[in-house]
């Protein structure tokens, strides 16, 4: 299965981001030291997306037990569920202007919810698959969703209905990453990323590389993006040419398999300068932008127990 990616946000000081994966807990990392603030319990599955508002101190999460809730970050609680999935929820993301919460998973749709009021505005209804991945923008068209369907779907939101049905890719479509000034984005499955121009949702360009299911992109204002998948490959391609800048195989923690040096998500921090990456040896890894690949920066995830589940993570 796919594993779903997550959109970046950061607040202003660029202090901190949050982790989930299998353990059932969301943690709250400090990126310059990595130390672990603060852990926030409540779901009783494995956490699959995660989200923060913007405008709001609040965190939005979903997982495997079907829930969507809501954190408080200034109590460091969950406050707020949102309720109508029928089955495990996958991915979700906030729309960056107005209070409304997409959210995806296995039951093939994408509720649109109000926060506030806890009420789905509608349900955009059109995938005849779990729904992976899900981005959303200012400018139309508003609501991007992946699926294992082998498809994205371009949706209208004052519609409710889609514009365009994007089926170019030979099989199920893992990861979506939004460019953060251009009015582009890519999609990633099995060994092929594209790139789309809006509205038109035009193909771009294909990228080329890897070796089976890629699980995650990250793109920055510099037109950096980051690629990483379950052949283990960290790829950054320059995204207009498609030219690879750096690909090499991401080595497993210590006493780890092979077999784990798979990298499940990815996001670039607020100055697009810091790379941080979650793999499937239960750790996260920090690179920083120099002329030269350094060494990264692990954080002690040694009770941060994925299980071999998805996981992926949030930068703020």
């Amino acid at each position: 299965m796919c594993q779903g990616g997550t959109r970046s946000k950061q607040d202003p000081s660029n202090e901190w981001f949050a982790s989930k994966a299998g353990d059932s807990t969301i943690k709250i990392w400090d990126i310059a030291s990595g130390v672990l603030r603060v852990a926030l319990t409540g779901h009783i599955s494995t956490i699959r997306g995660l989200d923060v508002s913007p405008r709001h101190p609040l965190l939005f999460s979903c997982g495997e037990d079907k829930k969507v809730k809501c954190w408080n970050l200034e109590h460091n609680q969950s406050f707020r569920e949102y309720h109508g999935h029928l089955s495990g929820v996958y991915t979700l993301a906030l729309y960056p202007t107005i209070d409304v919460l997409c959210t995806g998973g296995r039951d093939r749709v994408v509720p649109v919810w109000d926060i506030r009021t806890r009420g789905a505005v509608c349900i955009l209804d059109g995938h005849t698959e779990a729904v992976i991945d899900v981005k959303c923008q200012e400018a139309d068209p508003q609501v991007l969703s992946a699926s294992s369907d082998r498809s994205i779907r371009v949706w209208d939101l004052r519609a409710g209905k889609a514009t365009h049905v994007l089926t170019h890719h030979k099989a199920g479509v893992c990861a979506l990453a939004l460019h953060p000034e251009e009015f582009t984005f890519a999609s990633a499955s099995k060994d092929m990323i594209k790139k789309w121009k809006c509205p038109e949702s035009a193909l771009m360009h294909n990228y080329r590389g890897h070796h089976g299911l890629i699980n995650t992109l990250s793109v920055n204002k510099d037109n950096v993006m980051f690629s990483g998948g379950d052949d283990g490959l960290f790829t950054s391609w320059d995204r207009k040419t498609g030219q690879k800048f750096l690909q090499q195989k991401n080595k497993p923690d210590s006493g780890s398999l092979d077999a784990e040096a798979g990298i499940l998500c990815s996001a670039f921090d607020r100055t697009g300068m810091q790379l941080i990456i979650g793999c499937a040896d239960k750790t996260l890894k920090v690179y920083k932008e120099e002329n030269t690949v350094s060494e990264p920066h692990l954080l002690d995830l040694q009770d941060y127990d994925i299980s071999g589940e998805s996981a992926a993570y949030y930068t703020q």
